[in-house]
């Protein structure tokens, strides 16, 4: 999912994403707010898809940087229907993309919006909106 690295000599701790398939919201949710709450930075570093790009959500966009490797994937939510389909609720994409901050949400709307189809974030397009990590 995350990796938590502690950086010898700084004075705060890093989360660095390395690479996260994304998941189930809940677990996701819950680390990053106890990310927020301690003050650590994200570096986003490898593909950072689905339920991880709620860290934008929840981290304070100052406290976020990408690297080179960075690349953010979005899509609509969803559950798991009880015949192993998946069952999509447009009120949950509604919520999920209000939650972005606006230039990811801009971003995302600009593409299509949320949906079934991954949507990629990397590069310059990425680099305009977060900043490159020292």
């Amino acid at each position: 999912m995350v990796l938590a690295t502690l950086v010898p000599g700084r004075t705060f701790a890093e989360v660095r994403i390395l690479a996260s398939p994304g998941g189930e919201i809940g677990p996701f949710l819950a680390l990053f707010e106890a990310v927020r709450a301690s003050g650590e930075r994200v570096v986003i570093d490898g593909p950072c898809l689905s339920a991880c790009t709620l860290v934008l959500s929840l981290v304070p966009q100052r406290r976020i940087c990408v690297t080179r490797r960075a690349v953010l994937g979005f899509h609509a939510p969803w559950s798991p229907s009880p015949f192993g389909g998946a069952v999509r609720d447009p009120e949950a994409a509604r919520v999920v993309l209000a939650a972005y901050p606006p230039g990811v949400r801009h971003w995302i709307e600009r593409h299509g919006g949320l949906s079934s189809r991954l949507l990629l974030l990397r590069g310059r397009a990425l680099s305009a909106l977060y900043p490159r990590c020292r």
